[in-house]
């Protein structure tokens, strides 16, 4: 990804991947309390027709280079360098745009070696391959082949040990159990980790794919009684937690189970027996991880 690339991409997106939520909005703006510092007025306004920002209470503003070498402090390599490892659906968009020939050619069962051993690689076994596909697509002609991980709308969520994107329409991804009860994840290899640390999977799942997914997913929950968060230790997460903690008053953090991890997936493939963890009220809960079996 280049600068011109990343300045495509919708500045709304980026700020909802850093956790930044708006307080108001309509078609040509949003407005959001600002991401530099606190204050109880939002200030910084996006202006969604121009992608750009400016923060009044400061007098600065820019483009998405712009907002993230204040946000970081971080120079223009950095700046892309975590662009690149992020999954923005607007690129993705523009991507399919520029290239006519990114295409699926075969959707079929988990059955390449290098795929199998980088899903052991995170803590995966045949008994949650049964939610993946093996996905071969083209890009420019060239022959590509990643795990793919279906959303609602049809599209997927594709990851390799090299390779980390999707294809078609960002969506949601559910997985139905018939309960009343929700488990909701960032990534899929973190439900997919829960569902292997369960002796029984009971509850349904919920995998956001983005954290720009999360007003969708809100309206999702809506139905159930009892909403348990397990998402990712970094600052998005925290406030993407934050916010389903504020408005579902059923909801409840398990984040504090891996509080030393990145994430559950990372959590998971650490530990591998029983352990004690303090939640935020200094309560000790004991958690047993289940033995794993092959299917």
């Amino acid at each position: 990804m280049n600068c011109k690339q990343f300045n495509s991409v919708q500045l709304e997106e980026v700020l909802l991947s850093l956790g930044h939520l708006p307080k108001k909005q309509n078609e040509k703006e949003a407005w959001f309390l600002n991401p530099f510092g606190t204050e109880t007025e939002a200030s910084f306004k996006l202006d969604k027709r121009q992608n750009i920002w400016y923060l009044h209470s400061e007098g600065v503003g820019g483009n998405n280079i712009d907002f993230l070498k204040k946000y970081f402090n971080y120079s223009i390599n950095e700046i892309l360098s975590w662009a690149s490892e992020k999954s923005f659906s607007s690129f993705h968009q523009q991507t399919e745009i520029e290239k006519p020939n990114y295409n699926i050619t075969e959707v079929a069962e988990i059955q390449n070696w290098n795929l199998k051993k980088y899903l052991v690689d995170r803590g995966l076994t045949q008994r949650s391959f049964r939610f993946l596909k093996e996905i071969k697509f083209t890009i420019n002609n060239k022959k590509l082949y990643a795990v793919g991980f279906e959303n609602l709308s049809g599209g997927w969520e594709l990851r390799n040990s090299f390779y980390k994107g999707s294809l078609l329409k960002k969506d949601i991804s559910i997985i139905k159990n018939d309960s009343n009860k929700i488990v909701v994840f960032e990534g899929f290899f973190d439900a997919l980790s829960y569902i292997e640390f369960q002796e029984k999977l009971k509850e349904d799942i919920l995998i956001l794919n983005s954290i720009s997914m999360l007003n969708k997913a809100k309206n999702y929950l809506q139905n159930y009684s009892e909403i348990l968060l397990f998402l990712d230790n970094d600052p998005a997460g925290k406030k993407t937690k934050d916010e389903l903690l504020s408005s579902f008053s059923n909801a409840v953090d398990y984040s504090f189970m891996y509080k030393d991890y990145k994430d559950f997936n990372e959590f998971f493939v650490a530990d591998k027996g029983g352990f004690i963890q303090q939640d935020e009220t200094g309560q000790s809960h004991c958690f047993i991880l289940p033995l794993r079996g092959n299917n």
